[in-house]
């Protein structure tokens, strides 16, 4: 959908924080993928591991790193992860379900198709 949009919608992924930590919530998937990820201590961890995510992810489009106070995280409710569409104005159009079971394309599409 990035490529298909591009020049008229700017897609951006914002890593809050790893979901599935090896010092928290570990999951059977992040073993067998080896993605092994302990919790961010520092921002430029968190930058390392928001990296790891869009190489490992395939995601070509543009990458911000929240804070260590996770104030995108906190404000957004975006935990573990949820998709936005915001118009140019600022006001969210589209507020996806947790992912990535939320994540519904069509409800993704429907949604640029209203800001263009």
């Amino acid at each position: 959908m990035a490529e298909r949009y591009k020049g008229q919608v700017e897609f951006l992924l914002v890593y809050v924080r790893e979901a599935h930590p090896t010092d928290g919530w570990q999951v059977p998937r992040n073993e067998k993928e080896n993605v092994p990820l302990e919790s961010a201590k520092t921002y430029e961890q968190k930058e390392e591991h928001a990296t790891s995510c869009a190489r490992n992810l395939g995601i070509t489009f543009t990458t911000l790193v929240d804070g260590m106070d996770n104030a995108t995280e906190k404000a957004y409710t975006a935990w573990p992860d949820r998709f936005y569409i915001v118009d140019k104005e600022g006001k969210i159009v589209v507020k996806g379900r947790p992912g990535p079971a939320g994540f519904k394309s069509d409800e993704i599409e429907a949604g640029i198709k209203k800001v263009l």
